[in-house]
């Protein structure tokens, strides 16, 4: 199959047209004309992962994270961005990000669906036209009423975490909850509009995080790779099933950092 057969596919799933703006999702690098036999699946483009990708011989490496953000003067190995474009080429790989567009049409429902989240609506709404409201994150019911504890224990076992950061008493009580995959700081305010007693989200740092309790949001911050990793077997399903005659590698769930 073709590379463009399956962007094809990629964007029937989540439409370019609900990227952010400012984001750089597509085709990132190689070509259009790709036969392709293997599909690498991982969140970033990582040196590891691009290693990873040629050693299973894989014709196109599928991502969230666009590995290139920002526009390049140039492109060489001079740096580490570079090197990995140039390696890419040099081996023949078609890179394609999905980002914004999946955190829409994707990312949002399936962080909702690994909660059991209930009665949703769109925290935040990026896109809206006279057939359809679509947007980031989401909130919703909690199965049951939890405390702030057993919430945070629930979000390590909904998302297979090793440890979450929560700003909050753990002994109160939350039912109502908003769901923001990746960096959730900029959300809080939408989070508090919709009547979320809790979010839970990545990225938090000390002042988002005190800021929220103080206007009566609780805030379990699982990790941006800690939520977002769902990329990797949310399109190695769909991959497979819609994909005749293409092999679908992914990556192993690492975290990218460890706490001592």
């Amino acid at each position: 199959m073709r590379c463009c057969e399956i962007i094809e596919k990629l964007e029937t799933l989540a439409p370019v047209c609900y990227a952010e703006e400012w984001d750089n999702v597509g085709l990132l690098a190689g070509r259009r004309d790709k036969e392709v036999n293997t599909i690498y699946i991982a969140l970033d483009a990582s040196d590891d992962i691009i290693t990873e990708a040629v050693h299973m011989g894989a014709d196109m490496l599928l991502t969230h994270h666009p590995l290139i953000f920002r526009k390049l003067g140039r492109v060489n190995t001079d740096d580490f961005i570079g090197r990995r474009i140039v390696t890419l080429i040099q081996k023949d790989i078609s890179y394609y990000a999905m980002h914004t567009n999946f955190d829409v049409m994707g990312m949002a429902d399936a962080a909702a669906d690994a909660l059991s989240l209930t009665d949703r609506s769109v925290l935040n709404i990026t896109f809206e036209d006279k057939h359809i409201t679509e947007g980031c994150g989401r909130v919703g019911q909690l199965p049951k009423r939890l405390s702030v504890a057993e919430c945070a224990a629930f979000v390590k076992e909904c998302f297979q975490v090793p440890h979450v950061k929560v700003f909050g008493d753990l002994e109160h009580f939350v039912e109502k909850a908003a769901v923001m995959p990746g960096s959730g700081g900029s959300y809080i305010q939408d989070a508090l509009k919709a009547g979320a007693e809790i979010m839970i989200t990545g990225d938090i740092d000390h002042h988002k995080g005190i800021d929220a309790v103080a206007q009566g949001l609780t805030i379990i911050d699982a990790g941006h790779y800690g939520i977002e990793k769902l990329f990797i077997p949310y399109m190695e399903a769909i991959l497979k099933e819609q994909l005749t005659g293409v092999r679908v590698c992914k990556a192993d769930f690492k975290e990218p950092f460890v706490v001592i």
